[in-house]
C-alpha cells in the first residue's frame, strides 16, 4: 500500500494537508529537526498530532539534526514530551540520540535518516536490527540502486518524489558571515549561488539555526515515474515543501493522492500520467526548475 508522507510549514497546512489524503505528516522543530518549511512549537506538534490522530493519520517528528553536546543534552525532555504527546515516530541520524532512547527506554519507534548516507541495505539492515522501524534513503541513489536496495531491506524505505535536494550543508551561517564582512546588511529575499559563465543555475540557500544549506538547482518531480517505484515495491513517497509554499504544495500532494487512487483502481495510464503531470509543472514555483534528480541516471555515471 502506497504512502504519502509530506511537511507542512504550519498547523493550518498540516490541516488542510490531511483533508486531502495524506498518511504521515512530516513536522518538527528548527532546534531538532533539518530543513524544515516550518518550525513547530511544542504546543503545535500536541494540536497537530491530535488532530492527525482524530482522523486516523500519524504524525512523524524531525530529530535529525547534526547533534553538538549542548542540543543533545536537551534531547530527552524533548523526546519524552514527544511521546507524551503520541507522536507516531521519529527520524533520527545521530547515534547519540538512538542511544539516550535505549537508555532512558523511552518507546518512540524511529526511522533512521542519515541523509546522504544512507546509501546501502547493509546500512538499512544494521540500524533495523537496532530497532529503527524504517530508513530514509538518499536522494542521490539512481532507480537500478533503489530497486536493489528495496529487495535487500528488512523494513520499509522512503524516497522522495517530489521537493528540493540539499547537496550541502555547513553547521556555521555562512550568509550571515559573508554580510557581516562585507558590512551589508543580511538580505531577507531568497539567495541563491550561480556557477561561473552558467547564469541558469540556481544552488538555492536556506539558513537557519542548524547553520546553511545549499540545494540542487533542479527539484526532484518522480510523478512521471510512479508507476516503476510501484513495480519495485517502493511505496514511502515523501513530499517536501520547503520551497513550495501554501496552496500550492497541497494542491500538487492531492495529484499524489490522484495518482495513488489510479494505481490502486488499475487505471494508471499514459493519459492519466501526462495530466496530472501537466497540472504540478503549472502549480510548481515559476522561479525553479524540475527534473528526475538521479532517478534516471546509470549507477556508474554518479561521480
Amino acid at each position: 500500500m502506497i504512502e504519502l508522507i509530506a511537511t507542512a510549514e504550519s498547523v493550518e497546512q498540516g490541516k488542510l494537508l490531511i483533508g486531502v489524503g495524506v498518511d504521515t505528516l512530516y513536522i518538527g522543530e528548527d532546534e531538532f529537526g533539518l530543513r524544515l518549511p516550518g518550525s513547530f512549537s511544542c504546543d503545535d506538534i500536541e494540536e497537530m498530532t491530535s488532530f492527525a490522530h482524530q482522523h486516523h493519520k500519524r504524525v512523524c517528528v524531525a530529530v535529525n539534526a547534526l547533534m553538538h553536546n549542548n542540543r543533545i543534552e536537551k534531547i530527552i525532555p524533548y523526546v519524552t514530551f514527544l511521546q507524551s504527546v503520541g507522536v507516531d515516530s521519529i527520524t533520527v541520524g545521530d547515534p547519540g540520540v538512538i542511544h539516550l532512547l535505549k537508555k532512558h527506554q523511552i518507546d518512540l519507534p524511529y526511522i533512521y535518516d542519515a541523509q546522504t548516507m544512507v546509501t546501502s541495505a547493509r546500512q538499512v539492515n544494521f540500524w533495523a536490527q537496532r530497532g529503527a522501524i524504517g530508513a530514509v534513503l538518499a536522494r542521490e541513489l539512481p532507480y537500478e540502486e533503489l530497486k536493489s536496495i528495496r529487495r535487500q531491506v528488512t523494513v520499509p524505505v522512503e524516497v522522495l518524489v517530489y521537493g528540493a535536494t540539499c547537496i550541502q550543508q555547513s553547521k556555521r551561517p555562512l550568509v550571515e558571515n559573508y554580510f557581516n564582512f562585507t558590512e551589508q546588511a543580511v538580505q531577507q529575499q531568497p539567495l541563491f549561488i550561480s556557477e561561473p559563465k552558467k547564469d541558469d543555475t540556481h544552488y538555492s540557500i536556506y539558513e537557519d539555526c542548524n547553520g546553511t544549506h545549499i540545494f540542487a538547482t533542479d527539484d526532484v518531480n518522480l510523478l512521471p515515474q510512479l508507476d516503476k517505484l510501484v513495480a519495485a515495491g517502493l511505496t514511502q513517497w515523501k513530499l517536501d515543501g520547503i520551497f513550495t509554499k501554501g496552496q500550492s504544495f497541497v494542491d500538487i500532494v492531492s495529484l499524489f493522492v490522484e495518482a495513488r487512487q489510479a494505481f490502486a483502481e488499475q487505471r494508471w495510464t499514459a493519459d492519466v500520467r501526462e495530466q496530472l503531470n501537466s497540472r504540478l509543472l503549472a502549480l510548481h514555483p515559476a522561479e525553479r526548475s524540475v527534473d528526475e534528480g538521479f532517478f534516471l541516471k546509470e549507477p556508474s555515471d554518479v561521480k
